[in-house]
């Protein structure tokens, strides 16, 4: 029996029970109130994940009160919802706006009032025209939409964002519920050619329909917009008016800029280079797949080299998370792959295998084909069969993974020409060619491309312009321009996500009191970095009645104002963490809550999660309590003030008795991790003096480390460790988890060789044999080989990432030397430790669960999104280092300074300066000049230039400038000064006031 439904229930499933007494799941994808009628019944018969047999039903329902979305419009009741009396037609489909009564685009192919009407290819093509705010006045048909969000996610967000736009006039029209637009798959009809005949139908009806409006007096249009041929060729013979996107956008009398913005098509890439073929053809898809299943080809992320563009790294994921590398070199073994691409690789034979290049190639752009050979040439000299690695090529694209690349034009040196060059900001990105009339204006300035396509007789692949950010080695222009680079979501949180915050003045009330610990009374201080507004984490020490100590971790309890699946949350989600550049911080969560009511600054009340244990003075855990509770911090304190009431010998206050138990306890807790094995890492890390005028940097120097800031670190640690063990206890399958997975011993080879040929032995079987042999490699001649060596063993090691414990077998956390580990102390600016709070508030009782929580694959996803997150927003912190670092060295002129080797190429030594915890490349082969006499050995390694040796570790001089020959890639510039080289090295610039410098502070890395 058919009956009408309740429209709450359309796109929903009903249960019903067929004659035979068996229950099926019916899915409605839409009905209707009055007018309407079952079009067709199809039913089938699917087999559950618990073995049982589903009877599944499904009906398409069409109705004939679908408004056209032009409110004049006397067929449709005037616009307005009720004005044809009880059952009248429903408001237009949710987020969609209204078409304008009068639309007014100029077009000189439609001077006639007008509507536009994109079929599918249009809108995922040409999306950044779709945006523009000149395009208005557009009818997106529900055929369209669901054929976006099948093929790209992305672009179906963009229009979707478009549609809710009410200044856009973006009407979505739901044709495949409309009793006169939808239309059935013919036999022999493929499903894009009954969706295209569905686009025809709809611009037929919205035609016939206007006119029969009493009140369009004005005749208006409905256009197609297709670049199909085909499709356009038979709307043309149907009578209806059809353009290409090109002919209709060239023809906008108000907006020539649009022009620029239009992505190539096929056909109008054209151009054959030097008259022949540069790639092969990629294999299809079918292919592509039939290969892999027979261990042919091998799919894996392709993963440019920032160094040598032409070369590149496949990395493929294999069964049990194993992953290989496949080497590709060259450029037509590149094959027009792009970086973060998913290809599909076939290695060569063995003979052709390879060694990842000691050489830095940069691509200068319009490059000459014998040089280009000339530069693959220093490719094939490097094929040792010894050290070689698995060497392939790209024979397929399983799926581009394009985004939107920031940059600069180089401009074409053939005047008046409109194709030019595009030089992305991203070295691992190629040059892309675009086709714009704003040339001069866009010379100097940062731009946004995208990429169209890459044929195969094309050296570049096209794009097309999208909008400028404004000129080059502009401060704010910059840090847009690494904050998309790196894909930080940095728009100002909206009025959807603000409403969830509470309401001001916040006040603590008798309830919360109840369901709280109240710990006002304890002497609670935060130690933190100066100018620290998010304070996250707070601690206090006090001894007990009975001898022992109570130590006490409390953080920020922002997972009582972020509650599951409002917007809020998922902004959070979304972010991740908050990214700190030098200059500003991009908060994870709105300000009021990471600088105020969650921040747990001195001498307010705020709420916190707290992990306390029972210890004894030898930091022997007794018994661990975690509560919600209420806490009144009594100081918040820097490093260096936490520091100074340490080592006070006048100082008797409670805070600082607090502060020397946490310290000494500290030191126990340190050596027990170390002796288990824990490594202690360095990376140097630099801190800015900024100048509160010109926001420029005046000063660049090393962090200092001192004893708090590894008290601190040890009790964080230690925290995280207790509430992973809680988690895990509780919730085995959802737990969020954070691991460290050991390096594979080949990432240890450089290591390795370069401890050599200082004559001293670092061991890898273990990380205790690690730790051991960092500690012992001393050489009393060089007070900074030790830290060097730490530095270097840093970039060995792999990514520490998030997991859910359901998806995983192995929990250990290498660096720390731990069997399990997660973040909990940090739930401001990371939403990993928001979770964390919301298991371990589960676990205690003190809130309750929801599904998403419990849901490992939902947890992985979320995982994946929080490591990709952490990820970017280390690079873009590296990138604001960068940039901050060539500000300062603009106006020095040159600057000498000692330095030590840190890697050797074949061309070149990679220099880290301790002083800046700068690093930069000097460069023995450069263009237009005569090159030395080089000879690389990998095995030491080293290089010699004419007859001087350089190793790994090796004490330099070098002189620094900023390079800013090159607007787009402005660089630090060094120069070897000493030792000298007829030749090569170049004057001394100034004096070195001390060439014995004393070992630097650097950061202590904790793998965590």
């Amino acid at each position: 029996e058919t009956r009408p439904l309740p429209l709450s229930h359309a796109g929903g499933r009903w249960p019903f029970k067929n004659s035979s007494g068996n229950f099926g799941w019916r899915r409605i994808f839409c009905c209707c109130r009055q007018s309407e009628r079952m079009l067709k019944s199809k039913s089938f018969i699917k087999k559950t994940r618990s073995g049982g047999v589903l009877k599944v039903v499904r009906e398409h329902y069409l109705r004939d009160d679908i408004v056209c979305g032009w409110a004049p419009c006397e067929a449709c009741g005037g616009g307005e919802a009720g004005s044809r009396g009880p059952g009248a037609q429903p408001p237009p489909a949710a987020g969609s706006g209204r078409l304008t009564d009068q639309p007014h685009t100029a077009s000189r192919l439609c001077p006639e009032p007008h509507y536009v009407l994109p079929d599918t290819n249009v809108v995922l093509h040409q999306i950044d025209i779709l945006e523009d705010s000149a395009i208005q006045n557009v009818v997106i048909l529900q055929t369209v939409l669901q054929e976006v969000r099948h093929r790209s996610a992305p672009v179906y967000k963009r229009i979707k964002d478009v549609i809710n736009n009410p200044e856009k006039h973006f009407y979505t029209f739901t044709n495949e519920h409309h009793k006169d637009t939808y239309i059935e798959q013919e036999q022999g009809e493929s499903a894009n050619d009954r969706n295209d005949r569905a686009i025809r139908i709809a611009v037929k009806w919205y035609n016939e329909h206007l006119k029969k409006s009493q009140s369009n007096t004005v005749q208006l249009q409905v256009i197609l917009i297709t670049n199909d041929r085909k499709n356009k060729e038979r709307a043309v013979e149907d009578g209806l008016v059809a353009f290409t996107c090109d002919e209709y956008i060239k023809s906008l009398v108000g907006n020539p800029e649009l022009v620029d913005r239009l992505a190539c098509t096929s056909d109008a890439s054209n151009e054959i280079e030097n008259g022949r073929l540069i790639f092969t053809e990629h294999l299809p898809l079918s292919r592509v797949q039939q290969g892999i299943k027979s261990n042919r080809y091998f799919q894996g992320t392709f993963r440019a080299n920032r160094d040598n563009y032409l070369e590149a790294t496949v990395w493929i994921h294999g069964e049990e998370g194993e992953t290989k590398e496949v080497l590709v070199q060259g450029l037509k073994n590149l094959n027009r792959a792009v970086h973060e691409d998913v290809v599909a690789v076939e290695l060569l034979p063995k003979e052709k295998w390879a060694t990842p290049s000691a050489v830095v190639l940069q691509d200068e752009g319009h490059v000459e084909t014998d040089e280009e050979v000339e530069k693959e040439d220093l490719l094939k000299n490097i094929r040792a069969k010894k050290n070689s690695k698995p060497t392939g090529k790209v024979v397929g694209i399983i799926k581009r993974n394009w985004r939107s690349y920031c940059g600069m034009i180089s401009k074409s040196q053939i005047k008046e020409s409109t194709r030019h060059l595009f030089t992305p900001a991203d070295r691992r990105i190629p040059r892309i060619r675009i086709e714009t009339r704003q040339s001069s204006a866009l010379e100097n300035q940062r731009i946004i491309v995208v990429i169209d396509g890459w044929p195969r007789h094309s050296r570049y692949p096209n794009g097309h312009f999208v909008r400028s950010l404004g000129n080059a080695g502009d401060k704010e222009t910059e840090t847009e321009v690494l904050l998309l680079e790196h894909d930080v979501p940095h728009q100002p949180f909206s009025q959807a996500v603000l409403s969830f915050l509470p309401k001001m003045p916040w006040i603590i009330t008798e309830q919360d009191l109840k369901s709280r610990m109240d710990l006002r009374h304890l002497y609670i201080c935060s130690v933190d970095p100066p100018g620290c507004t998010d304070i996250d984490d707070a601690l206090h020490c006090r001894e007990l009645e009975n001898g022992n100590l109570e130590v006490g971790v409390h953080i920020a309890d922002v997972s009582h104002f972020i509650r599951p699946g409002n917007a809020l949350d998922k902004e959070s989600a979304n972010r991740g963490t908050t990214v700190y550049l030098c200059d500003k911080r991009i908060d994870m969560v709105p300000d009021l809550l990471s600088s105020n009511l969650c921040s747990l600054r001195s001498n307010v009340e705020r709420f916190a999660f707290s992990c306390i244990w029972e210890m004894t003075h030898n930091a022997e855990i007794l018994h661990t309590t975690f509560t919600k509770s209420i806490i009144n911090s009594k100081a918040s304190l820097t490093y260096a003030e936490a520091q100074m009431r340490i080592d006070d010998e006048n100082m008797h206050d409670d805070v600082t008795f607090g502060l020397r138990r946490l310290n000494k306890l500290a030191k126990i807790l340190k050596k027990k991790r170390t002796d288990n094995g824990a490594l202690t890492l360095s990376s140097p890390e630099v801190r800015f003096h900024i100048d509160s005028e010109t926001h420029d940097p005046i000063d660049l120097q090393t962090k200092e480390l001192k004893e708090t800031n590894s008290m601190v670190e040890e009790f964080m640690l230690l925290a995280n460790i207790s509430v992973a063990q809680k988690i895990y206890e509780e919730f085995s399958e959802c737990a969020l988890l954070r691991k460290h997975p050991a390096p594979p011993p080949s990432n240890y080879d450089i290591l390795v060789k370069a401890a050599k040929s200082q004559n001293l032995e670092i061991r890898t079987d273990s990380a205790k044999a690690l730790a051991d042999s960092l500690d012992k490699a001393e050489s009393p001649g060089s007070p900074y080989l030790n830290t060097l060596l730490r530095i270097l063993t840093t970039r060995c090691m792999m990514q520490a990432v998030y997991f859910c414990s359901g998806m995983d077998t192995d929990f250990h956390h290498f660096g720390l030397a731990s069997p399990i580990y997660t973040h909990f102390t940090s739930p401001i600016r990371r939403y990993s430790d928001v979770i964390v709070h919301r298991l371990l508030a589960v676990a205690i009782s003190a809130d309750t669960t929801y599904p998403d929580i419990m849901d490992k694959h939902k947890q992985q996803a979320l995982c994946n999104n929080l490591n990709y997150r952490h990820k970017m927003a280390q690079y873009s912190q590296r990138a604001s280092v960068a940039f901050h670092t060539q500000l300062f060295f603009k106006n020095k002129g040159f600057v000498d300074e000692v330095g030590y080797i840190l890697f050797v190429k074949k061309n070149a030594i990679v220099v880290l300066i301790p002083k800046f915890g700068l690093e930069g490349t000097v460069l023995f082969e450069e263009k237009g000049k005569q090159s030395p006499k080089l000879h690389y050995s990998e095995e030491i390694p080293s290089l010699t230039v004419e007859s001087t040796v350089f190793n790994m570790f090796d004490k330099v001089t070098v002189t620094i400038t900023l390079d800013a020959s090159n607007v787009q890639h402005q660089k630090i510039r060094m120069s070897l000064v000493e030792p000298v080289i007829p030749g090569v090295s170049v004057p001394r610039s100034s004096s070195l006031k001390n060439t014995n410098i004393e070992e630097p502070m650097v950061k202590k890395t904790r793998l965590s």
